[in-house]
C-alpha cells in the first residue's frame, strides 16, 4: 500500500468498495470534540490518496459505497450523507422521523439487483429498510419479539425480487419481511450449539454462515433449505469479522473468520486453513474471494481456479501442464520439446492444452507466468490448423488492459472473472470518473471501441471537468477543449457548455456553444442563459423556421412588449416569421406591430381585413375609416378611393336593405348590380353604374344577361335600341340562342357588323 498511516487502521471505520474499488477511513467516528474533528480520508485500492478533510458533521455508524463509486456516511441520527469519489458532497437524505428519535444503533449498506440499500437498526429494536437510495422508498419491518436492543448479529438477503432481514435473538432466528416476523430453524443446527453470534451471507446472497458461541460454524443455503456442512472451529470468541470466500463454480467454497491475530479459513470439506495475522486489517468480499487490507499491504485471498491447479500441481500431466513443459525444453532447444508435444497429440488434447493456458493466463497476476503460459499457447497454436485465435487475442488484450489498471498509480485491482463481470464500459467509466483520462483514451484505441462509446465519452467527461478549473481563464480553457475535442463524433460542445455555466461561468459557455455546429444546440443554453439576442441570431442563422419561432415564442413571454418588438425590429427575418405567425393566431399583435413600426400601408390592409370579418355595419364603417386614414397616411390614393367606395356600397346596401329587403349587405359591386337587375330594380342598377362609373361593356353584359334569363324579351329589344351597343349585337344573338329562342335572335342578326355575320348565320341556323 502507498499510504503511510500512522495508527494502522485501529479505531477507525474502514469500508472498502467491491471490484477493487476505493478505501474510505474516518478515524475516531465517535469523537465529538469540536477543537479535534474526526478526519474522513478516501484512498485508491492501492492506498493512493484521493480525499481528505474534516468530519463536521455527526457521529458516524457506518460508511459504505454505492455501486456507481460514491461513499454513504451513515449518522446516529438517521441522515446519509453522499459524497463523490473526491469527497465532494452530493447530497443527503434521512432514513425517517422515528429513526432521529431513537437513534441508528447499527447499519448495513448491501447492494442488489435494484441497487445500493441500506438497512438500519434503531435503539428501539425497529429495523428500517431501503431497497434503492436513488429511488427511496423506506419500509419499517415489524417488530421481533423479545428483542431487547439490537439484535446479537444479523445480515440482510436478497431473495426473490425481495429483500429481507435474517437476525438472531440469541439461539433463535427470525427473518424479517415486508409484513412479518418468522421464526425459522437451520437444519442441522441445533440449541445446544448456542447462541449465535455470527452470520454473513456471501456475494452472491446464496449461501449463509452462522457462528455459534460454542465455536460451531454452519454453512448452508441462504432459503435455509439445505445444509452445506457444520464445522467445529474450537474458537469461543466472536470474530472481528466472516466472510464468504468462494469463486463462481466454486471446487471448495470456504468462509473466512478473523480475529486480531489469526486468519481461520473454514471450507465446506471440514477442513481449516490458519492464517497469522500481525497488523490489524479489514476483510473485504469479493465475487470470486477476499481481499485483506491492513495499514502495510493488501492481498487477495482466493480459491485457486481449477485449470491453475491443473498446470501448476506437482507432477501434473494435465495437457496444459505438458504444453508448458513443451516450450521449456523447447525454448533450451532440448528433443525434449518433442516429447511432450507427442504425448499430447496422441491423446488429441493440443486445442484443450491451448486453452488450459490461455484461460490460466487470464487468472494469474505474475506478468511473467501470464507470459511463459502466452507463449505456451501460442506455442502450441503452431501446430493446430483449425483452431480460433479469438479466445487468445481476446485474452492477450484483456491481460494488457488488467496489467495497466492494476498498477499502483491506477490502483484498480482487478482479476479477471471480476473484469468479465464488471464489463469493459463499466472499467471505462470508472477509470473516467477516477480522471484517468490519458489511460482510458488509450485502452478504448487498443481495444478499437467506436468513438462514440470509447474516445468520444472519454472526452466529454474530460472537458465537463476542464471547464471546472478556477485556475485557468476562459479563453485558455476554450483553446484546450477545442483542440482536444476537435470534431469528435458523439461529443456536443453545448453540453459542455451547459456544465460550463452550471459552475458559474456564463462567458465561457458562450465560448464553447460558438464550436457547436448545430444551432438547434446553442439556442436553448443561449435562451437558458437569458441571452435572447444572441440566441435569436443564431436561430436565424440556422435557416431552422421552427428554431426562430421557439426563440421568439421565448422572448414574448419574457421580455415586456416595447422591448420584445424593438429586439424584433434588429431581426427583419424573425420580424417577418413572427407577422406570419400573428396574421394566422393573433391579429391584435399584428396591430401592434404596425403600430410600433409606422407601417400605415399594412396597418390599414389590416383595418381592412378585420372589416369583412366585423357583423354590424356601423363597425364595418368605422374600420374602414380606419383604413382611408391610414392609406392617406401613406399616401395610396388608389386605395383611398377603392375604400372609400366600398364604403359608399355599404351604405348604399343597407339603404336598400330597409327599403326592399334586397338582403344586398357586404356583396360587391357587381354581384349587387346583377341582384338589383335580377329583382328588377333596374334605377337602383342604373344609380349604381352611374355613380360608381361601371365600365358601359360591363353594365350592358349584366343587363343583357338578366333580361334574357327572366326572358323579358320585349324590355330587352327596348334596351338593345337604347343605344348603339358597346358589346356589339353578336352578343344579344349569342345569348338568346343560349336561352333556347332562336325567333328573338334572328332579330339582331340585320344589326350584326359584317365580319360576324357568318357566325350569326351559323349561330341561329
Amino acid at each position: 500500500m502507498s499510504w503511510s498511516l500512522r495508527d494502522g487502521l485501529r479505531d477507525s471505520l474502514v469500508a472498502a468498495a467491491p471490484y477493487g474499488g476505493p478505501i474510505a477511513l474516518l478515524r475516531e467516528p465517535q469523537r465529538r470534540s469540536p477543537s479535534s474533528r474526526p478526519q474522513l480520508e478516501i484512498y485508491s485500492a492501492s492506498g493512493g490518496t484521493i480525499a481528505s478533510f474534516p468530519w463536521k458533521s455527526g457521529p458516524v455508524v457506518q460508511l459504505g459505497w454505492t455501486v456507481s463509486d460514491e461513499l454513504l456516511c451513515i449518522q446516529e441520527d438517521g441522515t446519509v450523507l453522499i459524497y463523490d469519489l473526491f469527497g465532494s458532497f452530493k447530497r443527503h437524505f434521512s432514513m425517517g422521523q422515528e429513526v432521529v428519535q431513537s437513534q441508528v444503533m447499527e447499519a448495513k449498506v448491501f447492494h442488489s439487483p435494484y441497487g445500493t440499500g441500506i438497512a438500519i437498526v434503531t435503539s428501539s429494536s425497529r429495523f428500517t429498510l431501503a431497497t434503492n437510495i436513488d429511488d427511496l422508498k423506506l419500509r419499517r419491518l415489524p417488530e421481533v419479539p423479545g428483542l431487547q436492543g439490537k439484535p446479537s448479529c444479523w445480515v440482510v438477503l436478497t431473495q426473490d425480487r425481495q429483500t429481507k432481514v435474517l437476525l438472531s435473538n440469541g439461539p433463535e432466528l427470525f427473518i424479517l419481511d415486508n409484513t412479518s416476523c418468522t421464526v425459522v430453524c437451520p437444519p442441522g443446527l441445533s440449541p445446544q450449539d448456542g447462541n449465535i453470534v455470527h452470520m454473513s451471507v456471501s456475494f452472491s446472497y446464496k449461501y449463509l454462515a452462522l457462528l455459534t458461541d460454542s465455536g460451531h460454524l454452519w454453512t448452508g443455503l441462504s432459503t435455509l433449505q439445505e445444509k452445506l456442512s457444520d464445522v467445529d472451529t474450537k474458537k469461543t470468541m466472536a470474530p472481528k469479522q466472516m466472510l464468504w470466500c468462494r469463486r463462481p463454480k466454486s471446487q471448495q467454497p470456504s468462509v473466512v473468520l478473523m480475529w486480531d491475530r489469526l486468519l481461520l479459513v473454514v471450507g465446506v470439506c471440514n477442513e481449516t486453513i490458519q492464517y497469522p495475522i500481525e497488523d490489524p486489517c479489514v476483510l473485504v468480499g469479493e465475487m470470486d474471494g477476499v481481499r485483506i487490507i491492513s495499514s502495510s499491504n493488501q492481498e487477495l485471498l482466493q480459491e485457486v481456479p481449477l485449470v491453475c491447479q491443473d498446470i501448476f500441481k506437482i507432477a501434473s500431466m494435465a495437457p496444459g501442464a505438458l504444453l508448458l513443459e513443451a516450450h521449456r525444453e523447447y525454448e533450451k532447444s532440448s528433443q525434449k520439446a518433442d516429447e511432450y508435444l507427442r504425448e499430447i497429440k496422441e491423446q488429441s488434447m493440443l486445442g484443450e492444452a491451448v486453452r488450459q493456458c490461455v484461460e490460466a493466463a487470464g487468472h494469474e497476476y505474475d506478468t511473467n507466468t501470464q507470459k511463459s503460459l502466452m507463449r505456451a499457447a501460442s506455442f502450441g497454436k503452431c501446430f493446430l490448423t483449425d483452431f480460433s485465435p479469438d479466445q487468445f487475442v481476446t485474452t492477450c488484450r484483456e491481460l494488457r488492459v488488467l496489467n495497466a489498471v492494476r498498477d499502483s498509480s491506477v490502483g484498480l485491482p482487478l482479476t479477471h472473472t471480476q473484469f468479465k463481470q464488471l464489463t469493459l464500459q463499466v472499467l471505462i467509466d470508472r477509470l473516467v470518473y477516477r480522471q484517468f483520462y490519458p489511460l482510458a483514451i488509450e485502452v478504448c484505441r487498443y481495444l478499437k471501441i467506436p468513438d462514440y462509446q470509447g474516445v468520444s465519452r472519454v472526452l466529454k467527461h474530460w472537458a465537463s471537468c476542464k471547464v471546472q478549473q478556477k485556475d485557468l481563464t476562459d479563453d485558455a480553457i476554450a483553446r484546450a477543449v477545442c483542440m482536444k475535442v476537435g470534431d469528435s463524433p458523439g461529443v456536443s460542445y453545448s453540453d459542455i457548455a451547459a456544465k460550463a455555466y452550471e459552475c458559474g461561468r456564463a462567458e465561457l459557455a458562450i465560448k464553447l456553444l460558438d464550436f457547436e455546429a448545430r444551432s438547434g444546440e446553442q439556442v436553448p443554453l443561449l435562451l437558458k442563459m437569458k441571452r435572447s439576442q444572441l440566441a435569436l441570431s443564431k436561430a436565424v442563422e440556422s435557416g431552422d423556421t421552427d428554431l426562430v419561432y421557439t426563440v421568439v415564442s421565448y422572448l414574448k413571454n419574457e421580455m415586456n412588449r416595447g422591448d420584445f418588438f424593438m429586439t424584433l425590429r434588429n431581426q427583419p427575418v424573425a420580424l417577418s416569421l413572427y407577422r406570419q405567425f400573428c396574421k394566422l393566431q393573433e391579429q391584435e399583435t399584428l396591430k401592434d406591430l404596425y403600430n410600433q413600426d409606422d407601417d400605415h400601408q399594412e396597418l390599414a390592409n389590416y383595418y381592412v381585413t378585420a372589416s369583412y370579418r366585423e357583423k354590424r355595419l356601423e363597425g364595418r364603417l368605422s374600420l374602414l375609416q380606419s383604413a382611408v386614414d391610414e392609406y392617406n397616411k401613406a399616401k395610396n390614393e388608389f386605395a383611398v378611393k377603392t375604400t372609400e367606395d366600398e364604403m359608399r356600397l355599404l351604405r348604399f346596401q343597407r339603404k336598400l336593405d330597409d327599403e326592399k329587403g334586397a338582403g344586398l349587405l357586404g356583396l360587391s359591386l357587381q354581384v349587387t348590380m346583377e341582384t338589383l337587375l335580377s329583382l328588377g330594380l333596374h334605377k337602383q342598377a342604373e344609380q349604381l353604374y352611374k355613380d360608381f362609373r361601371v365600365p358601359d361593356k360591363r353594365y350592358w353584359w349584366l343587363k343583357l344577361k338578366s333580361l334574357a334569363e327572366k326572358e323579358e324579351w320585349d324590355e330587352l329589344e327596348k334596351f338593345s335600341k337604347s343605344k348603339k351597343s358597346p358589346i356589339g349585337y353578336l352578343a344579344f344573338v349569342e345569348v338568346c340562342i343560349k336561352c333556347n329562342n332562336k325567333y328573338e335572335a334572328k332579330k339582331y342578326v340585320s344589326k350584326v357588323t359584317p365580319e360576324q355575320k357568318v357566325k350569326a348565320h351559323l349561330a341561329v341556323g
